[in-house]
């Protein structure tokens, strides 16, 4: 019996449907995955009666996990092409969503990191659900929040990016809400029903309003942990350094600032400065530099230590005890930082 089709297209009356068919994999992206969702993107933007595309995993865990971590693992340890051309079209699709001249509307159901943010995060609607959890977790396997995180995560309200590059806090809706990352709320026994109405012609910019049953005015917007801690991210996470912030962590005695400074703390130290910068950085550029930056950064990533190792200690021997290296903070110095930023000869994003 032959595979199903990683990613599977649709037209349902006005609606592209892109439903993303790795349920065992929580929906996980690979490069064939990316290659074809710029196909068909493309394809659709050409088609008059294509009106809105709609993007949604399949089955009940996840919208998308991210990229397809172990074989980037294994690409690397290989040596082979494969881990840079992946990064390579991923970043050419979500330049495509971002820049997209129809509505894309992401349904963001269940688990939404990674690679699963950066196919919904630059889109039109962003519809969040009562099961989303949405994270930017790669500091703690030695990446860094990539996929546009240069240029969203700054421009969400506050200092709220830096501490979710830092962290990778998993949020919650009603914290997807706050920080301005979903747009809209749909419950998960509507979604099929939106798709339908949105087939049949109506507008996404008329469904997504507080008129209609798919914006519900339930305390599901409203319990917002990031709310609670708001004014304490603004505070600490305004200094201008990782060590900054620790130490203002450290100062402030309070179990969340303790758990806070610990988690921060775990993460690779390379990829957390490295997070820092980037945030720092992407809020001074436009889009498409933000993802070319984010290019020069990959491509080193790639060819260092701690991103294997990250993915060595979670992923493929899973005993949570990663070697970074440098192991500290205090080993990671600015000149270390600065050559991840540098342009690369000849092989610069083309977009």
């Amino acid at each position: 019996m032959s595979e199903e089709p990683h990613v599977l297209f649709e037209k349902r009356g006005a609606v592209g449907l892109i439903t993303l068919n790795r349920p065992k994999a929580l929906n996980a992206l690979t490069h064939g995955m990316c290659l074809q969702m710029t196909m068909q993107l493309r394809a659709w933007a050409a088609q008059d009666d294509v009106k809105v595309v709609v993007v949604q995993g399949s089955g009940e865990r996840a919208f998308c996990a991210g990229g397809d971590i172990r074989s980037l693992y294994e690409s690397g340890i290989n040596k082979t092409p494969y881990a840079l051309s992946f990064y390579h079209d991923e970043y050419v699709l979500n330049a495509l969503i971002k820049h997209y001249p129809k509505p894309y509307m992401a349904l963001i159901s269940g688990i939404v990191m990674g690679g699963g943010v950066g196919v919904s995060i630059h889109g039109t609607y962003r519809v969040a659900d009562e099961t989303t959890v949405f994270a930017m977790p790669e500091t703690g396997i030695g990446l860094f929040p990539d996929v546009g995180g240069s240029y969203f995560l700054p421009r969400c309200p506050g200092q709220i990016g830096m501490y979710l590059a830092l962290t990778g806090a998993r949020l919650k809706t009603a914290d997807l809400r706050y920080a301005g990352l979903a747009t809209d709320f749909c419950e998960r026994s509507s979604r099929d029903a939106l798709i339908q109405t949105l087939a049949a012609g109506d507008s996404p910019g008329n469904l997504m309003s507080e008129t209609t049953g798919y914006v519900v005015g339930t305390d599901v917007w409203e319990k917002s942990t990031l709310k609670m801690y708001r004014q304490k991210i603004d505070a600490f996470f305004a200094m201008d350094s990782v060590e900054g912030i620790l130490a203002a962590l450290d100062a402030d005695h309070t179990d969340w600032s303790r758990d806070t400074a610990k988690t921060i703390r775990s993460k690779s130290p390379t990829a957390t400065k490295i997070a820092f910068r980037q945030v720092r950085e992407g809020a001074k550029l436009d889009f498409d530099d933000c993802m070319k930056m984010e290019w020069r950064m990959v491509n080193r990533v790639v060819a260092g230590h701690d991103f294997y190792e990250g993915v060595r200690a979670t992923i493929i021997d899973k005993d949570g005890t990663p070697k970074w290296k440098p192991s500290d903070l205090s080993e990671v110095s600015n000149a270390d930082i600065d050559a991840y930023f540098e342009p690369l000869e000849n092989k610069e994003l083309q977009l």
